[in-house]
């Protein structure tokens, strides 16, 4: 009796273990010490390269669960190179996405406070810190930036991304 209880809860405990260590850890230089990261097509675009960045844009992540700036317009086809500063005094994100795409992320990070992120799209950054994000913006639309933290996407730290076709 024991043993068809045991099983189930096992599996389930090694099931959402792994989804907790599926963005890997860092390094003291921010990089996975697992695997380097695959550029992978995303809906707001594909992973850049340092060398093709057109213009860097500073993002200021505050206490007051807030961005500076909100509203970002970028020009289809630019590579940015996003700098989000911690000017707060607890742990903040900047994670680009599409609103559904945040949604999602944002409740999985409810069950699971200490995930960590390893997605070129991805910033988990130390107060008083920065992260980088090098992105290239291949697609036309309305994207969304957000702090995933718990709590922290809830409490409406969020901004919005216009990439436009119009050159």
């Amino acid at each position: 009796m024991k043993k068809r209880f045991f099983i189930p809860i096992l599996l389930l405990t090694s099931a959402l273990t792994a989804s907790v260590w599926a963005h890997g850890s860092k390094s003291d230089d921010g990089h996975s010490d697992t695997e380097e990261v695959v550029k992978e097509q995303k809906p707001w675009g594909i992973a850049g390269d340092a060398a093709d960045v057109s213009r860097t844009i500073e993002i200021s992540m505050q206490d007051t669960m807030r961005f500076s700036p909100e509203l970002l317009n970028i020009k289809l086809g630019e590579t940015i190179r996003f700098v989000a500063n911690n000017d707060g005094q607890i742990l903040h994100e900047f994670v680009l996405g599409t609103k559904e795409t945040n949604d999602e992320h944002a409740e999985l990070m409810l069950k699971f406070p200490g995930m960590e992120h390893d997605e070129p799209f991805m910033a988990h950054v130390d107060p008083k810190e920065s992260g980088e994000i090098v992105w290239t913006f291949n697609r036309a639309g309305n994207f969304d930036f957000a702090c995933l933290i718990a709590g922290h996407y809830q409490a409406g730290m969020i901004g919005k991304i216009v990439v436009d076709d119009n050159g």
